[in-house]
């Protein structure tokens, strides 16, 4: 049986890379990218804690199924946005997304 640790480890390496993937990256599409990187590992931690402390209940598993549908509506969200702002300027560079701005 793998230790609760080892999970963990990945998880937070997972995060981590999903983090420098949304703050380092000017395309917007690499920034939703690293998001979702950072939700999977969060859906990780939830299932390895819920295996290792509950695993009679089902609570875990419902967690995961709420952040996955939280990640499906952001992806689509974040992917329309994205596909209207590349229309309307032809370039998905982040710092140059200043449509809000007067």
């Amino acid at each position: 049986m793998i230790p609760l640790s080892w999970y963990l480890i990945l998880a937070a390496g997972l995060f981590c890379v999903g983090l420098y993937g949304a703050l380092a990256r000017r395309n917007a599409l690499a920034i939703l990218m690293g998001i979702e990187l950072m939700l999977n590992a969060v859906n990780l931690n939830l299932v390895a804690f819920w295996r290792y402390l509950t695993p009679n209940l089902i609570s875990g598993q419902v967690f995961v199924l709420i952040v996955l549908a939280v990640a499906a509506s952001e992806a689509a969200v974040g992917l329309a946005l994205i596909i209207s702002i590349y229309r309307r300027r032809s370039t998905v560079a982040a710092e140059d997304i200043d449509m809000m701005k007067w």
